[in-house]
């Protein structure tokens, strides 16, 4: 891979997994605190919204940043590709054994013990995509 190509990479990398570095933060500091108040009667209806309009927002960059950090972590990336695929299989993780299953708890109706699980099995991807975030800002600053 010539330096063009993977200066190319390394940005679009830094871009996605900043982007959602940024938007992590704001539904754990954010979003997901307000789901309580949204009111019992409103709260299955919304839970559906949220999901389906949320997987628009972050299922295509998800995957872009999936892609991008595979053909790092087989280029001259290094360690800190490897690192950061390795992180990134810990968010996909955590969003399909924690996250995913608590929102479709609340789906059917506001449920606190969910809305708890779902806030504090966040922080698992809040910490790793603010890892992702430092690793793909230094692989980019170091290139």
């Amino acid at each position: 891979m010539n330096s063009e190509t993977l200066r190319w990479l390394l940005a679009a990398h830094a871009i996605v997994t900043l982007f959602m570095t940024g938007l992590i933060w704001f539904v754990q500091v954010v979003h997901y605190p307000l789901f309580d108040r949204v009111g019992k009667a409103d709260f299955a209806s919304y839970e559906q919204e949220h999901t389906r309009r949320t997987g628009w927002l972050v299922g295509g960059p998800m995957l872009l940043e999936l892609g991008l950090a595979a053909a790092l972590a087989w280029s001259p990336g290094g360690t800190a590709a490897w690192c950061g695929l390795g992180l990134l299989a810990i968010i996909w993780l955590s969003t399909a054994v924690g996250q995913v299953p608590m929102h479709r708890r609340l789906e059917r109706g506001f449920d606190q013990a969910a809305h708890l699980r779902l806030k504090r099995g966040n922080w698992v991807r809040t910490i790793a995509w603010s890892l992702r975030g430092v690793l793909a800002a230094q692989m980019l600053a170091t290139q």
